[in-house]
């Protein structure tokens, strides 16, 4: 193969390249590649409301007045046979563990005659009403920090109030049950009287001419 040839052929190499080069170069120019900085089409997500999210139902049960109104003084007789072991009910009985229970009711916490109270029971203060017994009952330590009753409590409120109905009984003037809430009547408007007219009921008390 002469030199002649050779040229040919690196000639036409040399075309090709320049060719190959001048499309690319051409599709860009024609074809300007552009970066996108947002969907072409938004996709709109609506966003859930954090506070609906965190909002929790909160279901109301029946008050306390509504609980020792159903309860059973008898049931409780018998779930109050946890407590004999510490304490004792009948009227003038002796203290044990615990103090008598007779008249506790209404009666002054941390005050029992011939019965040494912790000093945390003593600086509670004020009467035992329903609603201390109930809490007390649940969890003794909780309402009492400190105290020395080694009692873990009652977790059945049904439990807790007949109990309650039971220690109620142990007195010669059982304090009265709390009352539940009576519902609240709405407010009736009188019907309005549209100008230059009477109302009805009124109508009958105009005198006529």
């Amino acid at each position: 193969m002469n030199s002649f040839e050779l040229n040919k052929i690196a000639l036409a190499l040399l075309l090709t390249v320049l060719v190959i080069f001048g499309i690319s170069g051409l599709s860009k120019a024609i074809f300007k590649e552009e970066v996108m900085t947002s969907h072409a089409f938004p996709i709109e997500v609506e966003a859930a409301d954090e506070a609906e999210a965190a909002v929790v139902e909160v279901v109301e049960g029946p008050s306390l007045a509504e609980i020792l109104a159903m309860a059973s003084a008898e049931k409780g007789q018998k779930v109050f046979k946890k407590c004999k072991a510490c304490h004792t009910t009948d009227k003038g009985g002796k203290n044990l563990v615990g103090p008598n229970l007779w008249d506790i009711v209404g009666h002054a916490k941390g005050a029992r005659e011939g019965f040494t109270f912790s000093g945390a029971m003593k600086g509670v203060g004020g009467d035992w009403t329903y609603e201390d017994l109930y809490a007390f009952l649940k969890k003794p330590s909780a309402f009492v920090p400190k105290t020395k009753m080694s009692f873990a409590g009652l977790k059945k409120s049904s439990d807790r109030a007949n109990v309650i109905a039971y220690m109620r009984t142990l007195s010669d003037a059982p304090v009265d049950l709390p009352v539940a809430a009576a519902p609240v009547a709405e407010e009736v408007q009188p019907e309005e009287v549209i100008e230059g007219e009477v109302a009805p009921e009124a109508a009958a008390e105009v005198p006529q001419e």
